[in-house]
């Protein structure tokens, strides 16, 4: 069987017909309706192009059930979607794992309400614990919903010392430090550097690192949507972070930094370069991403001038008779977080993507 035949519908719903909703599964002969539907959609985000099923599918090898709802051949929602399951973190459809943003973006009420349908029905099919939808906004006011995660977004302006003065003056002070380390930037194609300060940082972290080949497959599928940025001091490795680039916003999603990275201001210069770049090509909106709410991220972000904005990730219980936790603050996890930050860096790249996989 083709790869491409091996993306062909499950499953649909509804009848075609002259004025008739229906939702069907995407196939492959229908990613560029998908992805111009992205485009042109005011709550869709980059985590709702058709290339993560892709990614996911390759990647980790969690098979995706992307849905859309079209009227006499237009599209008026999509939502993607994901089955996981493990025995470690339980059986879950999920929109969009590994992804901070998901759910229903549509542009008609029946859609959405054809979609979530749809999707309750899938859920039940599979026979899964939960339906999660990680979603921007509160969509279903009946959904239980969890408010464990917030994002930060803030706008650029085009002048560089405009959006240095938006720093605060104690975070400006740090990016002041960075540059005056000597530190140096540059667009990295290759993955080694990047990759090295990312497992470093993460394993440090206590969390299971993600394999070389999801990386890959990311840079392959989004060659013209991400790059990764690397900072050095003297040809030596500080810090490298992996962006995504959607409409006119800069996400930040993967990066980290050697020891030496905190002893020069690293990460505070790397990411006042990013913005400083990404105004430089238009980009009008700088995306910091998710961070647990009181946690070192949620301050670092703080700290440069960002508010929070809470996410709304909502649930459809289906066999599970509570919400799930598979959060690093899980107490459940605390010995397995301390112990992995013992391991040595090669241990941890070598069993960490086997873990990783069924974290979404």
């Amino acid at each position: 069987m083709s790869a491409e035949a091996s993306m062909a519908p499950d499953l649909n719903w509804g009848e075609a017909g002259p004025g008739t909703l229906r939702v069907v599964e995407l196939s492959a002969s229908d990613r560029d309706r998908w992805d111009a539907f992205v485009e042109a959609c005011p709550s869709s985000t980059f985590f709702h192009y058709s290339g993560w099923r892709e990614v996911i599918e390759q990647a980790f090898r969690h098979k995706g059930h992307y849905l859309y709802a079209e009227r006499s051949g237009k599209i008026e929602g999509i939502l993607p979607l994901v089955h996981l399951k493990s025995l470690l973190f339980g059986n879950a459809l999920i929109s969009n794992p590994f992804c901070v943003y998901g759910g229903v973006a549509a542009v008609t009420d029946a859609a959405y309400a054809a979609l979530t349908a749809a999707a309750a029905d899938l859920a039940e099919t599979l026979g899964v614990d939960y339906l999660e939808y990680r979603n921007r906004d509160r969509c279903d006011p009946d959904m239980v919903t969890k408010d464990l995660y917030v994002t930060f977004r803030k706008p650029l302006f085009a002048d560089d010392e405009e959006n240095m003065r938006a720093i605060p003056r104690k975070q400006r002070a740090m990016v002041r430090k960075g540059i005056k380390a000597g530190l140096q930037s540059e667009v990295d194609d290759e993955l080694d550097r990047f990759y090295a300060a990312y497992a470093e940082s993460v394993r440090n972290l206590g969390t299971p690192v993600f394999g070389v080949h999801y990386f890959r497959v990311l840079k392959r599928v989004f060659s013209d949507r991400c790059d990764i940025l690397t900072v050095t001091k003297d040809g030596r490795l500080i810090s490298s972070v992996l962006s995504f680039y959607f409409r006119d916003e800069v996400l930040p999603y993967y990066g980290g930094g050697v020891q030496e990275a905190r002893n020069v201001k690293g990460n505070d210069f790397m990411y006042w370069e990013l913005i400083r770049r990404s105004a430089e090509r238009g980009v009008r909106l700088f995306d910091y991403g998710r961070s647990k709410r009181d946690s070192g991220s949620y301050s670092f972000k703080k700290n440069w001038g960002f508010e929070p904005e809470p996410l709304h990730y909502q649930y459809h219980l289906v066999k599970a008779r509570e919400l799930p936790d598979v959060s690093p603050m899980n107490p459940k996890y605390r010995l397995f977080i301390a112990a992995w930050k013992c391991l040595p860096v090669p241990v941890s790249r070598w069993l960490g993507p086997m873990v990783a996989r069924n974290l979404g």
